[in-house]
């Protein structure tokens, strides 16, 4: 993670200048901050069934969770901090019991105050949905047997076993804490409305143009929030929120700006802007479709991943797209992720791209599957699938293929995939908190994981993933994810990953006190935020 000031990028994109820690100066009470979301309107205001970053914009500031990523450090990938608990508790029975004590001082938006029952019932819903009710991220919880408040201020989790992953997807960023009184009077009233403890209370919503809160005066953490409001402006199109930012209409976008827009702004705003950067828990993968020959025969698959240069391209298209860093199936900053040497193992990242290249077209040849024409699914969104997928059918045309990028709306993209009816597909496997044993699911089968668009039966790849599961060494868990990334990149090429995205995020100079994480989805309670004018 980077942060850099908007004069400095005008002068040479590889030069860093010194930006102040917001801890390093006084935070100043008062103003507004008005901010641009990349979405016409999110689907519902429930982050419980929702997958969103636009439902996350809109209403993260007027809601708690239980824990989090720290809002001062959020590129940590290992630590977690309270938001609604006293302390990070040690867990018990080997690791199965997990104890929460809840703040008392803690109300929400009508006055009346959260206990442990309505933590405990928010994630019994997120956990265990009854009927009728949709939780996005249930399948994140398999590890969770029950959930209960002993009183009104404990909150303890048994899980069936201990995990490595039980902590990082608790502290997920959609986890919300609701009214226990609402969510069993109408479990679906959160999906139309707002009813939270977070820093900011909610005055009103103007569908598909704007969302404002005021300051929450009675939040539990003293001092904060630093604003007395905040105004959200839906625009869906980039060329409004970069001249919302150009023309101080709005001071800051969260989700993230391409690299065009980011030398366009710093040029014309100089040191009125900063730019902060990091690498993205979010990237494309190329998914073959195994029902349909000849991708049922490893040999096409592999082939497919040898003649791709990543080495090479990463840097390239970091210039035009949102795309840095390459990496396997681990988010590249995580202590389990593939180091350069063990990623140059396997095929689609060996050091010699043309010894890469000359054994793809042997194994085509032996495949019988020379000169082969194909088309590439692909979503109709610029950055960066459009410029991945340009540059990924220019590779493949180097060992002699024949690809047609087939470009279509986001709907009929999901329909292809949900069908079958492609022979390859650019995808994107996007998580929040960097959990690589969950974020690894997106690479079982079908069966297990109906995301998973490879229709391809790998009982073995099951048996590597359920071990990993259950392994509490860190040692012996990055071992077990090797062996599971080796399956699935090398010995099957089930998958081929694309170098990660790079997030770029640009604020007016005069904010203060946010820090970019690895996701679009964390850090965006805005509790920490303050004006220097």
């Amino acid at each position: 993670m980077s942060v850099r000031t908007g004069a400095g990028i005008a002068l040479s994109l590889l030069t860093a200048f010194a930006f102040t820690p917001a801890g390093a100066e006084q935070p100043k009470q008062g103003g507004t901050l008005t901010y641009v979301i990349p979405a016409d309107a999110p689907p519902s205001l429930d982050a419980h069934r929702e997958t969103t970053y636009a439902t996350i914009h809109t209403a993260a500031p007027y809601y708690s969770v239980l824990i989090r990523v720290p809002p001062d450090n959020p590129a940590s990938t290992t630590e977690f901090v309270c938001d609604l608990c006293t302390e990070m508790p040690k867990p018990t029975d080997d690791g199965k019991t997990w104890t929460f004590k809840i703040r008392d001082n803690v109300k929400f938006h009508d006055g009346s105050k959260l206990t442990a029952k309505d933590v405990a019932l928010s994630w019994q819903y997120i956990v265990k949905p009854p009927k009728g009710v949709v939780s996005a991220r249930q399948s994140f919880y398999e590890m969770v047997d029950s959930v209960n408040a002993t009183d009104d201020s404990t909150v303890v989790f048994k899980l069936k076993y201990a995990t490595a992953a039980f902590l990082p997807a608790l502290a997920d960023p959609y986890a919300w804490i609701y009214k226990k009184e609402i969510l069993e009077k109408d479990p679906h009233w959160y999906e139309k409305n707002i009813m939270g403890s977070g820093p900011f209370k909610l005055v009103k919503i103007e569908v598909g143009q704007s969302i404002t809160g005021e300051r929450n005066k009675d939040y539990y953490l003293k001092g904060r929030p630093y604003l007395d409001g905040i105004v959200g402006i839906f625009a869906e199109k980039q060329s409004v929120r970069t001249d919302a930012l150009k023309a101080d209409r709005a001071s800051i976008e969260f989700r993230g700006l391409p690299p065009s827009a980011r030398d366009q702004l710093t040029k014309e705003l100089g040191d009125k802007i900063w730019v902060q950067d990091s690498d993205w828990n979010c990237g494309n993968i190329l998914t073959p479709n195994h029902q349909k020959k000849p991708f049922d025969d490893v040999r096409v698959r592999k082939a497919l991943a040898l003649a791709i240069d990543q080495w090479k391209g990463a840097p390239a298209l970091s210039k035009i797209a949102n795309v840095r860093t390459v990496g396997g199936i681990v988010f590249p900053g995580s202590p389990l992720a593939a180091t350069k040497e063990e990623l140059q193992t396997m095929p689609g990242y060996w050091p010699d791209i043309e010894k890469s290249r000359a054994e793809a077209k042997k194994l085509l040849k032996e495949a019988g599957a020379e000169g082969l024409k194909f088309e590439l699914l692909n979503r109709n969104v610029d950055q960066p699938y459009k410029f991945v997928g340009t540059w990924v059918i220019g590779e493949w045309k180097k060992i002699g293929l024949n690809v047609e990028q087939k470009v279509v709306p986001t709907g009929p993209w999901f329909s292809n995939m949900r069908a079958g009816t492609f022979d390859v597909a650019m995808e994107a496997n996007c998580q929040s908190v960097v959990n690589p044993v969950l974020d690894t699911g997106k690479y079982l089968p079908h069966r297990v994981f109906p995301d998973n668009y490879g229709y391809y039966d790998d009982p073995k790849s099951v048996e590597l993933y359920e071990a990993m599961q259950k392994e509490t060494d860190p040692a012996k868990l990055r071992v077990a994810m090797r062996a599971y990334e080796k399956h699935t990149l090398d010995t099957e090429v089930h998958e081929i990953v694309l170098p990660y995205w790079y997030r770029i995020v640009m604020g007016r100079s005069y904010v203060k006190g946010w820090k970019i994480s690895p996701s679009h989805y964390l850090n965006q309670d805005l509790a920490n935020i303050w004006l220097d004018k």
